[in-house]
C-alpha cells in the first residue's frame, strides 16, 4: 500500500494512492491547473477510445482564505477540469461513474467554496437579485432566460456538482480506505493501510504562490491612448496569461480584467500595483477575477469600473471567498458603476459596456478617446458567444430560456461594430467566440485571444496575435507623464508647499535603471535622492533578515541626506525602474529653506521604523508612511494584564519594544515582540477577540487611529489574513482543551 507525494509549487502538494483510485490536490491557488500540467500530473489520456485528461479527483482546501495576500482556495478551474476535461460530468463518458469531485477541509471553508462555486457558475441567481442590481424587469427576465439556456434549463446547487468531506479534530475516512487527520493550521496527515504522509500547505510571510510561466522583463510606455497586451491565453494555457489588456489614457494605467498571476504580470511590465488607476471588469469567472487580490495589495483604493450587474455578481463571489460581508468589497476598491449601453465619460476617456450572453453577468467594453484626428477606439470582447450558439438560443427559445431574434441581432451588431483596435475571444465551444464570425469585420485591426493553442492558418488570415508586453498606440503622447506622477507624489509628501516650490525638486533628471541594478550601496555616502516614479525596488540590509519591497512612490536615501550619514541599506531594482534623481545638496537645501527640518526628520524616523514592521514593512509608498507617522502616539504599557478602554479599542497598537503574550484559556497562543501588532480585530473589523493580553514587563507601544489605516487595502488585507490564522489557531486550542476535558470526564 503506497502513498506517493509530490511538491508541486510552494503551498501546493499532490498525494496519490493508486490502489485506492484517489488523487488529492492539496492546496488550490490561482492557476494551479497549469502547475499540474507542467508537472505532468494532468496529461492527455484515452479511455475506451474517448479522449480525455488525467488529473485530481479530490481537493484538500487550506484552512485559511488568504495566504501571502492571495486567495488560497480557488477550486473553480480544478473542478471544471474534473467535470469536463476528465469527463466526470459528461453523459456517456467512461469517467462518468457517478463519483463527483471531492472537496475536503474545514466546514467553514467548504461552505465558502460551495457558495463561491455557485456564484462562479451562475453569478446572480434570481430575478430579484438582477432587479436589485439595476436591471429593469424585461432585461432581468431575458438575463434569467440566458442563464437557464447555458445551465440546460436549471440552476443547480453546488452540491449537485461536488461532494464535501468536513475534517474536524479526529481521523475521518475519505474513500476506499484512505483516511485524513488534521494536525494543525494547514497541516494534515493522509493515511492508507500502514502508510501515511504529512501535508503542509503553509506559506511563510516571505513566500508567495508562484506563476506557472516566466514572462521576462518589459517597459511600459505611457501614451495618451494606447493598449498594452497583457494576456492572450486562457485558463488552460501553460505558457501565457489569460486574456487581458492594460489601457493607458493620458498616462494613467487601467487594467481590463484581473486574471491569475497578476502580480507576476505587473512585475514583468515593470509596474507596481500602486501605479494602477483602476480596473474595468467584464465578468467574474476566475480567469478574469482571481487577480483582484493583487489589486488589494495597493496602498490606496483602486477604482473598480463595471456595470452594476457585474459588480453585484463579483461582490457576492468575492464575499463568499473571503467569508466576509459584501460591504467589505468597498473597503478595497472605489466602486464606479457604469451605465449599460451608454457612453460613460471618465474625465475624457469614454467607455460603453454592452451586455454579452454568458452563464453569468458579462459585458464587452468599447473605449474611445478624442485625438487630433477625431475619435480613436478600442473594443475588448472577452467571453463572447459565437454566431452558432446565438442562433441556437433563438431556435430553442422558449418561455423560460433563450433569446429573441431582436436580441440576437443587437448582440451581433455590438460584436461587429467598427473599432480601430478590437481584441476578440475565439475560445470556441458553448461559451466562447469563433474567429470565423469576424472574417468580414471592418475594424482596422483584430487581435485574436482566449485560446491555449497556436492560431490556425484560417485564423491567422482573419486577425493578428499579440506578444506579451507589446502595445498598440491609438493616440501618441505629447508630454512626459512620469513628471506629472512625480509632482503628484511631492504634492502629497509636502502638502503645504506651493507648486512653484515643488518645481525645484521636479527640475531634475528621470533616470532608467535596469532590472537587478543596485541603486544605492549600504555603507555609501548618498549623493542623490531617488524617487521611484515607476517600477519596484527592494531594500536589503545586513541588520535585517528579509528584503523589503519598495513600490512606486518611495523615496530612497532621504535619511542619510538629512543626517549627512551613510546608507544603512542596499537598494536594488527588481525590474526596470524609472526614478527622479535629485542631488543631495539640492534636497537638503530645499528642506532647510521650505520645510521644518526636525519635523521632517521625525517623520522619517517614524516612517523607517514602520518599515521594520510586518504589516507596514513594504509595498506602501512614502506618502502613506508619512500620513501614518503624523498620527502615531507613543505610550508606555506597565507589567501585567493589558487594560482595555473605550478609546484604545479604536487604536491599532504596535510594539516598539517589550514583550506581550496572547493568552487563550490559560495557554500562550502567541508571543508578541517589537514590530508585532494587536487590537486589529476590534479597530478594523469590529469584532471581538478570543484572547487576553499580558505585558511581560514594561512595553513601549505605538498607537495608530484606525481611521488612518482602515482604507489602506494592503494593510486591511494583511490584518484580515493574520486575524483569520490567529482565530483558527485559537479555535484549535479551545477544541483541544474541550476534547481533553471531555476525555477526563469520560475516564
Amino acid at each position: 500500500m503506497t502513498i506517493n507525494k509530490l511538491d508541486v509549487t510552494p503551498g501546493v502538494q499532490w498525494v496519490e494512492i493508486e490502489e485506492a483510485g484517489l488523487r488529492i490536490l492539496c492546496g488550490c491557488p490561482a492557476d494551479v491547473v497549469k502547475h499540474l500540467m507542467r508537472c505532468g500530473l494532468i496529461s492527455q489520456d484515452e479511455i475506451s477510445g474517448t479522449q480525455c485528461e488525467t488529473g485530481p479527483n479530490a481537493i484538500l482546501l487550506a484552512d485559511v482564505t488568504l495566504q501571502s495576500g492571495s486567495f488560497a482556495n480557488l477550486s473553480e478551474f480544478p473542478v471544471l477540469q474534473m467535470l469536463y476535461r476528465q469527463g466526470m460530468l459528461l453523459p456517456g463518458h467512461p469517467n462518468n461513474t457517478g463519483q463527483k469531485p471531492l472537496l475536503i477541509g474545514l466546514r467553514e471553508q467548504l461552505d465558502a467554496q460551495l457558495e463561491y462555486i455557485h456564484r462562479g457558475n451562475y453569478g446572480l441567481t434570481s430575478r430579484e437579485e438582477l432587479l436589485s442590481a439595476g436591471l429593469c424587469g424585461a432585461d432581468a427576465d431575458e438575463m434569467m432566460r440566458i442563464k437557464l439556456h447555458f445551465a440546460f434549463g436549471r440552476i443547480r446547487p453546488a452540491v449537485d456538482l461536488v461532494d464535501c468531506l468536513a475534517v474536524g479534530t479526529g481521523q475521518v475516512g475519505i474513500r476506499n480506505g484512505v483516511t485524513i487527520q488534521r494536525l494543525g493550521l494547514n497541516r494534515y496527515r493522509i493515511g492508507y493501510g500502514e502508510d501515511s504522509t504529512d501535508v503542509d500547505m503553509n506559506l511563510s510571510r516571505i513566500e508567495s504562490y508562484q506563476s506557472a510561466y516566466s514572462l521576462g522583463m518589459h517597459r511600459v510606455e505611457r501614451n495618451y491612448f494606447s493598449v498594452i497586451h497583457t494576456g492572450e491565453g486562457d485558463g488552460w494555457d501553460i505558457d501565457r496569461p489569460c486574456m487581458g489588456s492594460l489601457l493607458s489614457f493620458q498616462g494613467r494605467l487601467y487594467l481590463i480584467d484581473a486574471g491569475p498571476n497578476l502580480e507576476a504580470v505587473l512585475q514583468a511590465l515593470s509596474l507596481s500595483v500602486n501605479e494602477i488607476e483602476g480596473i474595468f471588469h467584464t465578468h467574474c469567472h476566475d480567469d478574469h477575477f482571481s487577480g483582484l487580490t493583487t489589486l488589494m495589495q495597493s496602498d490606496h483604493r483602486l477604482k473598480y469600473f463595471a456595470a452594476p450587474m457585474v459588480r453585484a455578481a463579483t461582490t457576492k463571489k468575492f464575499s463568499a471567498l473571503l467569508s466576509a460581508d459584501e460591504q467589505e468589497f468597498g473597503k478595497y476598491f472605489e466602486v464606479v458603476d457604469l451605465e449599460l449601453d451608454c457612453w460613460n465619460d471618465l474625465d475624457g476617456l469614454e467607455v460603453k459596456p454592452l451586455m454579452s450572453p454568458h452563464p453569468m453577468e458579462t459585458t464587452i467594453f468599447q473605449f474611445r478617446a478624442l485625438g487630433p484626428d477625431g475619435y480613436r477606439s478600442y473594443a475588448h470582447l472577452a467571453d463572447i458567444t459565437s454566431d452558432r450558439v446565438l442562433a441556437e438560443m433563438v431556435l430553442n427559445a422558449k418561455e423560460d430560456s433563450g433569446i429573441s431574434e431582436a436580441s440576437r441581432a443587437t448582440i451581433q451588431g455590438n460584436y461587429r461594430q467598427f473599432a480601430h483596435l478590437k481584441k476578440i475571444d475565439i475560445g470556441g465551444g458553448m461559451i466562447h467566440g469563433d474567429a470565423a464570425d469576424f472574417a468580414g469585420d471592418t475594424s482596422e485591426k483584430l487581435v485574436l485571444a482566449h485560446v491555449a493553442r497556436t492560431l490556425s492558418k484560417e485564423e491567422r488570415q482573419i486577425g493578428s496575435g499579440a506578444e506579451f508586453g507589446s502595445a498598440d498606440v491609438l493616440i501618441p503622447a505629447a508630454q512626459n507623464y512620469l513628471r506629472r506622477t512625480a509632482f503628484d507624489f511631492f504634492k502629497g509628501y509636502f502638502p503645504d508647499q506651493a507648486p512653484g516650490h515643488l518645481q525645484i525638486l521636479l527640475n531634475s533628471d528621470i533616470r532608467t535603471f535596469n532590472p537587478h541594478e543596485i541603486l544605492i550601496h549600504e555603507g555609501d555616502k548618498v549623493e542623490e535622492l531617488l524617487l521611484i516614479v515607476s517600477g519596484n525596488a527592494e531594500s536589503l540590509s545586513s541588520t535585517s533578515k528579509d528584503p523589503t519591497r519598495l513600490p512606486a512612490g518611495t523615496l530612497l536615501g532621504e535619511i542619510p541626506i538629512l543626517r549627512d550619514s551613510v546608507s544603512e541599506a542596499t537598494y536594488r531594482a527588481t525590474c526596470y525602474v524609472e526614478a527622479l534623481v535629485i542631488p543631495s545638496v539640492q534636497y537638503a537645501e530645499f528642506i532647510a529653506r521650505y520645510s521644518h527640518r526636525l519635523l521632517v526628520e521625525d517623520f522619517v524616523r517614524k516612517r523607517d521604523w514602520l518599515r521594520t514592521t510586518w504589516v507596514f514593512g513594504d509595498r506602501l509608498g512614502s506618502t502613506v508612511h508619512n500620513r501614518i507617522a503624523a498620527e502615531m502616539n507613543l505610550v508606555v504599557m506597565p507589567d501585567g494584564a493589558v487594560e482595555e478602554t473605550e478609546e484604545n479599542r479604536k487604536m491599532l497598537r504596535i510594539i516598539e519594544s517589550g514583550t506581550l503574550h496572547r493568552v487563550v484559556g490559560g495557554n500562550v497562543l502567541e508571543t508578541l515582540q517589537a514590530g508585532d501588532s494587536f487590537n486589529e480585530e476590534r479597530c478594523l473589523f469590529g469584532g471581538e477577540t478570543r484572547y487576553r493580553l499580558k505585558s511581560i514587563g514594561s512595553s513601549r507601544i505605538w498607537e495608530i487611529p484606525a481611521s488612518i489605516i482602515s482604507d489602506i487595502p494592503i494593510v486591511r488585507q494583511r490584518f484580515r489574513e493574520d486575524v483569520r490564522r490567529r482565530l483558527q489557531t485559537a479555535r484549535d486550542i479551545i477544541e483541544t482543551q474541550v476534547t481533553a476535558e471531555h476525555q477526563v470526564v469520560l475516564a
